[in-house]
């Protein structure tokens, strides 16, 4: 197996020498019981000081690739980690693998470089990414978009949005109030989708509306993570009748948040919170999407779907 060593890339030259050994035992360059070279060698072929290559051989050995004979080297072990492989060096695998069926082929580097940007270029974005300072109100809206969509939702606030692996493969979204601010941070050509959200206050005045007057005098709980959520839901409520003694508010960040909510009536929360209540609550859920809402979503997803097999 030939060894190569990148003394000006950021990856550390011991990180690079423990790659090439695992990925050579698994693409079959090195067979079992087969000899690696001493830390001389490698000290005197590539320069690096027999310290570093020592300490490869120590942490492959420690995760069981080779296996160190006093005396007479370090050898590939004849039998694999039963560990599974990190991500990174799963796909390495891979792209190992692909590289060498490339070569038999008889395809240049250069081919094979192109046609994999190509394709990575035409891949399409996997997952939706909600960019949202409030990380509660994140994660409603990203439970909202989980229950109605297909592709996987993640959330970041807006300093991570321009991370790319942040934005590798995700449709950006954002609610209404914040987009021209993330608009500005994104980079040019990155589309952003304004997400469709009606009020607060509309929305929870349609369900008490059906809830009251006949359960005014009812102890009504109020749930959720989220501040603001808290704050609408009680002057609402007040607002159409219920006496302040009536709410049993509860900030669900705080240990201890469900005790007594099972006494209420009913508890007025958001889509996250209704999944965590115990089932002797009546939920009253607010939900940021309407059908129409969602509609434009799933329209979306079924066009960037559609797109990656054209």
């Amino acid at each position: 197996m030939r060894l190569w060593l990148n003394r000006t890339g950021e990856v550390s030259l011991r990180e690079q020498l423990i790659t090439q050994v695992v990925l050579g035992i698994l693409c079959h360059e090195l067979a079992p019981g087969q000899r690696l070279p001493s830390t001389r060698d490698l000290s005197r072929r590539f320069g690096i000081h027999a310290n570093t290559a020592s300490a490869a051989y120590r942490q492959l050995e420690s995760e069981g690739w080779v296996e160190l004979r006093h005396g007479s080297g370090v050898f590939v072990r004849t039998s694999r980690p039963d560990t599974p492989l990190s991500p990174e060096m799963a796909i390495d695998h891979m792209i190992v693998d692909l590289a060498g069926k490339a070569r038999k082929l008889g395809a240049s580097h250069a081919l094979l470089t192109a046609r994999l940007r190509r394709w990575l270029a035409l891949e399409p974005p996997a997952r939706w990414l909600v960019i949202e300072p409030d990380p509660e109100l994140r994660r409603v809206v990203i439970t909202e978009m989980q229950q109605a969509l297909s592709l996987p939702v993640i959330g970041c606030s807006p300093e991570e949005c321009c991370k790319p692996s942040m934005l590798e493969a995700s449709i950006t979204t954002v609610l209404p109030s914040k987009a021209a601010a993330v608009r500005k941070l994104l980079p040019p050509g990155n589309e952003l989708t304004t997400l469709k959200v009606h009020p607060v206050t509309a929305e929870l005045q349609t369900h008490l509306e059906r809830y009251m007057p006949e359960h005014s005098t009812d102890l009504v709980g109020i749930a959720s993570r989220w501040a603001d959520f808290q704050r609408i839901a009680q002057t609402m409520l007040v607002a159409i009748g219920l006496a302040p003694e009536c709410l049993l508010v509860r900030d669900a960040t705080k240990p201890g948040w469900k005790r007594g909510l099972e006494a209420a009536s009913a508890v007025v929360c958001d889509a996250a919170i209704a999944q965590e209540l115990t089932s002797e609550c009546f939920p009253i859920v607010f939900r940021l999407f309407d059908e129409s809402s969602i509609a434009d979503l799933r329209a979306r997803e079924e066009a960037v779907m559609a797109a990656g097999t054209n």
